[in-house]
């Protein structure tokens, strides 16, 4: 399945995705694909996609025994937030960062939506922290050949991707050199 078109001079947008370098030797983003929220001149905010976590949500939240997934590392800035995307319409407040693709919304539609059965598990996932970058430090981490930035993509590619495959199916849909890398192994002394 083709979900984006790449072009090279890409700048992180609104849900375009960072698809780390695959020797980026900071170990919070080692094969990473990061979904931007948001990018501006202030700086960058987004989530980790592709790093479950340990934890359920309902060990997370008591009342929430409606939704059995484990919660996302959404990156290593403050662990005590709970952040979410998600593919639904019927979530008020949320931010649409790609067509039919929301950051946020309304916390107590989201749990009747679920209940409900309106909103599938498989529609939302959730996040504890999330991944941010100060005034200039993301252009600074591009410059440096850190990131691969990606177009806005589509919701498709983050709810029907392992988060064991994703790194390596974003890079094959780039195609070219970035198909090469995705058979990179973790450490190239094992190669």
């Amino acid at each position: 399945m083709e979900y984006f078109k790449f072009n090279n001079q890409q700048s992180p947008e609104k849900g375009s995705l960072l698809i780390s370098e695959p020797f980026l030797p900071d170990p919070n983003f080692e094969r990473t694909v990061v979904l931007m929220c948001e990018h501006n001149e202030e700086g960058a905010f987004g989530f980790v996609l592709n790093k479950p976590s340990e934890v359920m949500l309902h060990e997370l939240l008591e009342d929430f025994s409606i939704y059995d997934q484990r919660v996302y590392v959404g990156g290593p800035v403050q662990h005590d937030t709970l952040h979410f995307v998600h593919r639904s319409r019927e979530v008020s407040g949320g931010t649409e960062l790609t067509p039919g693709l929301f950051w946020g919304g309304n916390f107590e539609e989201v749990q009747s939506l679920l209940g409900s059965g309106q909103l599938e598990s498989n529609d939302i996932r959730f996040f504890v922290g999330y991944s941010g970058w100060g005034t200039g430090q993301l252009e600074k981490e591009l410059d440096m050949d850190s990131w691969i930035v990606t177009p806005p993509a589509a919701s498709e590619i983050i709810f029907e991707n392992s988060p064991d495959e994703l790194w390596k199916v974003v890079l094959n849909q780039l195609g070219g050199r970035f198909q090469v890398y995705s058979n990179y192994p973790t450490d190239p002394r094992l190669n």
